[in-house]
This record gives C-alpha cells, structure tokens and sequence, in this order.
C-alpha cells in the first residue's frame, strides 16, 4: 500500500492518496484546488488516480475534486446525502472500494455537515482491522467538527450535534484502539475549537485524552461541543457552496499579470480592493490608502476570506517575488478576481507617493498615556472569547473577534479615536486596516498587542 498525507500549513488542511501499487489503482480524499503534487507523485509511482473522495463538503477551501476529474478521469465520490451540480458517485454506509488488495470502507459520521464519511483503510483485503481512518472533519486530534456552520443551512446545530454525537461516540470510538486516525484539519482551522499540531493519532489515544471521546450523554456532548466555538470567517458559506456547484477550473497557467503602477492605480479607481500582504511593520511605514493589511506570513487566505467579499476585484501587493504564491493562496478559498498585482512594491509604492499613506501604530506605553489623556480612545479588542478568558483583557475594552468584525462595523464608533489590539499586533494590523477601508478616519493598534499591553501592567482584568 502507498499511503501519503499532504499537509497544508496556512489553512491546516490535510489530503491523502491511498494506492495499492500491485494494481497501481489509486484514490484521492479531500484534494486542494492545486492539484500539481498529487498528480506528479501519481506520476513518479506509475499509479493512476480511479477516484477522488471528499468527506463532506468542505467551507474553508475550495477542493480540487473537478480538477482531479477533468485531469485523470477519476470518479467524484460523497456521502449519500450530497446533492451536486456534477455527475457523482453517492457512497453508502459500509460500501467497499477495492483497489486491488487494498480496500476502502465507507462509514457515515454526519455532525459536521449532513453528508460527511469517514473512509476505513485496509491494507489487505482480509484484515480484520484497519490500517486506519480518515475522519474528515467528523473527529479531528484533541477536538471534533463543530456543528454550528452555515455550510449546513437548513439543519440545525442541535440536529446536527446529536448526529456528531452518534458519530463520534458510537461508530468511531467502536473502533479499535489501535486504528490510526487521519483528520482533515489540523491546529488552527476554525473548523474546530481546539485541535492539536499533531497531524495523526489512534482510536486509543482519542478516547484517552480527547474532551470529546469521553463517555457521556447526548445532551452534555452537545453542550460542550458548541460551547467556544469561535466565529466562523465570512467566506465559509461562499466556499461550501461552491463545493457544490459546477464550477470553473483552477488553471494555474492563466495567472494574473504584473502591472505598472499606472495600470495598478487606474482598476484601484475602478473598484478594485488592494489586498497587501507584507508585514505589518511595512504595510505601517507606508501603503496604499485604503488598503488592507492581511500579512503572507500567516493564515493569510483565511484571514482574506475573513476581511473581504469573494466577489470583489483584487488587487494584490505581496512582498517581493511570492505574488503567484498569494494569488495561488486566494484561489484556494475561490477568490479567483485577482485582476493583477505590483511587480517590485517599494518602487511601484514610491512611484505612487501621492496615494501612499503610513498607518498609526502605537506602543504599549503610547496606549496607556493615551488612556490616561481627558479624551481616551476606545480599545477594541478583536481576539477571540477564549483568548480573554484565558488571558485577561482591558476593563471598558469594546471586544469584537475580527471574524465578526465584517458583519458589526455599525457597532463602532466613528466620532473617537479607536485604537485596536488582538495577542500580539498581527490580527490588529488586519482589523485596522479594514476599519479605515471603511472610512474610519482616526484609527491606530498595538504593537505587540495584548502580550505587550500585559507586560506594562495595563490594568486587565483575568
């Protein structure tokens, strides 16, 4: 058996190939849009790609199943319960999948989303026990899927959760101890609210240590696993949609070209949104007015998808030499506007200094000056519920996480100066350069966020 995991760091999203190399029969689970990797190993180890199976349909990226199809001719299989605009084959609960000695088995782990499986892999036709699992996004390392997106419009979170709670209680921790368990996400997608860096574990290991797998009821697994769950970014309906449809192909030959700063200044004026993804002490020393800050070095197609619209044209400023890579990043949650990028930003900026502007960031000895002045600002805090209860916060801080921020600009005051922190000075960055996107005219964030607030003994409360 070949069996590969392909971890994607950015979104935490992991895709497998599982082949029987006898038959050189081979299939894909949960593949990215860039298909690239998964075929040129295919292609080094003489197998052929017969199917691509996606657990559920997947909200924080777009999958590369029609790709995978149009490339290889291979079957698109789903849970029973998918409904698509593309031919595909419905798979069943304990539906087998020979690729010669190595077999697949079909299990139904619904929670997550309605239609999502879990996928046994054996080795050998008549082992009795699983080489391992791939749960999707049914049971994750140290968590398990949350039951509260949009991706499952029409069926509640409660009817979700007890699905999950079917799933996860009975069916996967029936298996044995030592199956192996492969997740579809890792540490950092918000798909869950407490998944581990480890990118494999057992059946075992789970239900010795995750909050989840322990036994309980119904109604108190419900509870527990709704409680926390962080806000869901703005592009996550978008994406599960998408998932569904019928869609263009990605092509990553027909990329977006450089333009001068004349071009670049001329679709700014007709629309466009410029996306800058340098740093943020760079973005601060001087940008685009009106530009927003979702730094590369980060959950930078995440974070986008969190900050801006899908059906926006994008303009994309990046640090120097990784422009295809953000916009290869942007095309995997479906953001494929891209209507082109600079080529050498600090000469294309200096050849735009009339539209270049600094954004105001303040240390934390700035902060608590400012506080103590007859018009303090108003601090807004945009880490999430779980980062304050864990950490401490301001008193009198306004607390919106920058998932929710997009959707609740009208609770911010636009008449006094607002300065923003999150942990560290990254997220800030993010939230303040959307705000004045907006017009919010006297905004400024913490560098060293939170942290650095902490260390000067800002008054906080725990």
């Amino acid at each position: 058996m070949f069996f590969a995991q392909y971890y994607l760091d950015c979104l935490s999203q992991a895709s497998y190939m599982i082949a029987d190399e006898d038959t050189g029969q081979a299939v894909v689970v949960d593949p990215r849009r860039d298909i690239s990797e998964y075929i040129a190993d295919a292609e080094a180890r003489g197998l052929t790609v017969v199917g691509v199976i996606n657990t559920h349909f997947h909200a924080d990226f777009v999958a590369g199943h029609l790709e995978m199809a149009a490339r290889t001719g291979a079957w698109i299989g789903y849970g029973r319960r998918a409904e698509t605009e593309y031919p595909i084959r419905k798979l069943a609960e304990k539906e087998t999948i020979s690729l010669g000695g190595v077999t697949l088995e079909i299990v139904e782990t619904p929670g997550h989303t309605p239609e999502s499986i879990s996928v046994l892999v054996y080795e050998h036709g008549h082992d009795t026990v699983p080489y391992g699992v791939l749960t999707g996004d049914a049971l994750f390392i140290g968590d398990v899927g949350r039951p509260d997106l949009l991706a499952s419009a029409g069926v509640s979170a409660e009817e979700l959760g007890a699905m999950l709670y079917d799933s996860v209680q009975r069916k996967l921790m029936g298996l044995p101890d030592e199956v192996r368990v492969f997740p579809a996400h890792g540490a950092g997608s918000a798909c869950g609210k407490n998944l581990s860096t480890d990118k494999q574990s057992t059946i075992g290991e789970q239900r010795a240590t995750n909050y989840a797998c322990a036994p309980m009821s119904e109604s108190e697994f419900v509870g527990i696993v709704a409680a926390g769950q962080p806000a869901a970014p703005g592009y996550f309906a978008y994406d599960a949609g998408l998932n569904r449809k019928d869609r263009e192909l990605y092509d990553p030959t027909t990329a977006p070209r450089p333009l001068t700063a004349e071009e670049f200044t001329a679709r700014r004026a007709a629309g466009a949104v410029v996306v800058d993804a340098r740093d943020p002490q760079e973005f601060g020393a001087g940008h685009v007015r009106g530009s927003i800050n979702v730094p590369a070095d980060g959950r930078f197609a995440e974070q986008a998808g969190t900050v801006i619209t899908p059906d926006r044209k994008l303009l994309v400023i990046a640090p120097q030499n990784r422009e295809e890579e953000i916009v290869t990043r942007l095309a995997r949650i479906g953001f494929d506007h891209v209507a082109g990028y600079l080529r050498g930003p600090d000469d294309a900026l200096a050849a735009m200094a009339d539209e270049v502007t600094p954004a105001s960031r303040l240390t934390a000895a700035q902060l608590r000056t400012a506080l103590e002045s007859e018009r303090p600002p108003i601090v807004l805090d945009v880490r999430n519920c779980g980062e304050r209860g864990e950490n401490g916060f301001i008193d009198g801080a306004l607390h919106i996480a920058l998932g929710e921020l997009p959707r609740r600009l009208d609770e911010i005051p636009r008449d006094q100066p607002l300065v923003l922190h999150c942990a560290g000075g990254h997220r800030s960055s993010i939230a303040a350069s959307l705000l004045r996107h907006h017009d919010f005219t006297d905004v400024s964030d913490v560098l060293g966020g939170y942290g650095a607030l902490a260390l000067l003994n800002t008054p906080v409360t725990a």
